[in-house]
């Protein structure tokens, strides 16, 4: 999803392409039926959206053509509650989003598609692997594209979501999809978050990095042929940055007695193989700038993360999905699991104790960087503070242990 749908550790909003960001899978709603919104007032909030819509360029006539698919659905509000809610760990994440079928089905469809995707490289310059990982982890490469009508799940997240703003100008831009004469209000379907087609763009997303690549003449991210979504899944990683010939990131191995403090820090190949730091797969590190990063904390696998992290973090924010998706490339491209071991024995904080986690570390000096629950950087460095003035590892990493310390 150029930016898409998840559970947190790094948890946002999905930059382009799909809606949420945390860090546990995301469920699809299936079949979700008619209703009116629980205050009765859907059909007055629906009024001033088509004054809205056609001052940004939506005619009357595409918005009677799409009023029809334009309805309430409750589940989206109950998924979206759910998902701001609860956290999943990385680890959970990485467990459903990389597991064997999921490999052997993705070097499958590496074959198959072998010449569109070194076309697909040789103009984007966005290895197979990695546009097969975001297809995947979107759809499981096409087989679970989503079942919800699109503006349907879009004017209720518009009208009752946690983001109305957003949703609605995401509506008004599959709107501007319909008029366009891309695809009908009917067979606009995807996921409850409003993403669509095999990579699982936003409408905005759509707008921007959608691409006939085929050659047919229409941008089709949604039929059976994945061209034209491949392409377009690669054009969007291009035209955010994407390095040719870096890697994502590097898992690595850390000598002992090394200083926790430069988690975080951005530093050259050269300067960490000063520092000790080696390739937990062996070999040499990558050249170009990178940073250390501890999803899992001190007991956790440690990564090297370079520009095209970021780039995948355009992608979806999540740092669950980063490493989901980045470690599955590795995979479909013939690497081994990883070798150090999460810290299985903790468990998530729920979204009340992460705003209280935040709340204690600014009344201790500790800049959060807002009281939202979201674990983003500035929350993993008021952590590191923390623990370096109470003389515990500076890794950053957020657990009960840490919150109960705090309340201590």
């Amino acid at each position: 999803m150029s930016r898409v749908v998840l559970l947190v550790l790094s948890l946002s909003l999905p930059g382009c392409v799909a809606a949420n960001v945390e860090t546990s899978p995301r469920p699809e709603a299936r079949a979700q039926s008619s209703a009116a919104a629980p205050t009765g007032d859907f059909g007055v909030w629906l009024v001033g959206f088509d004054a809205r819509a056609r001052s940004a360029g939506i005619s009357q006539a595409t918005l009677s053509q799409a009023r029809q698919q334009m309805r309430y659905l409750p589940q989206t509000i109950t998924l979206d509650r759910r998902q701001s809610e609860f956290g999943a760990r990385i680890w959970e994440y990485l467990d459903s989003a990389v597991t064997t079928t999921r490999i052997s089905q993705g070097q499958a469809a590496m074959r198959q598609h072998s010449g569109l995707l070194s076309r697909i490289e040789a103009r984007f310059g966005v290895p197979p692997e990695v546009v097969v990982a975001i297809w995947g982890i979107e759809t499981s490469f096409g087989a679970n594209r989503g079942s919800t009508p699109i503006l349907a799940t879009l004017a209720t997240l518009a009208k009752d979501g946690r983001r109305g703003a957003y949703f609605e100008e995401q509506l008004i831009d599959a709107l501007k999809i319909v008029q366009a004469g891309d695809i009908s209000p009917q067979a606009m379907i995807g996921s409850w978050a409003g993403a669509f087609g095999h990579t699982q763009f936003m409408p905005s997303s759509y707008l921007t990095y959608a691409l006939d690549f085929n050659g047919n003449g229409r941008r089709d991210v949604w039929g059976t042929d994945p061209a034209d979504a491949l392409a377009s899944a690669a054009n969007y990683l291009a035209r955010r940055g994407w390095t040719r010939g870096q890697p994502w990131a590097v898992e690595v191995s850390l000598p002992s007695g090394f200083d926790l403090g430069a988690t975080g820090q951005r530093q050259s190949a050269d300067a960490w193989g000063r520092a000790g730091l080696r390739p937990a797969a062996g070999g040499a590190l990558a050249s170009g700038m990178s940073r250390l990063i501890l999803p899992g904390g001190a007991r956790g696998p440690a990564f090297l993360a370079y520009d095209n992290y970021d780039v995948l973090k355009e992608y979806n924010i999540s740092d669950a999905y980063v490493l989901a998706l980045g470690h599955l490339s590795d995979r479909l491209r013939g690497g081994g699991a990883l070798r150090g071991q999460w810290p299985r024995g903790d468990r998530a904080l729920n979204l009340s104790e992460r705003t209280e986690l935040q709340r204690r570390l600014n009344a201790l000096g500790h800049d959060t960087g807002g009281i939202d629950g979201r674990i983003g950087p500035a929350t993993v460095a008021a952590v590191q503070a923390w623990q370096r003035a109470v003389g515990i590892p500076p890794d950053g990493y957020v657990n009960a242990e840490i919150l109960a310390r705090l309340r201590n």
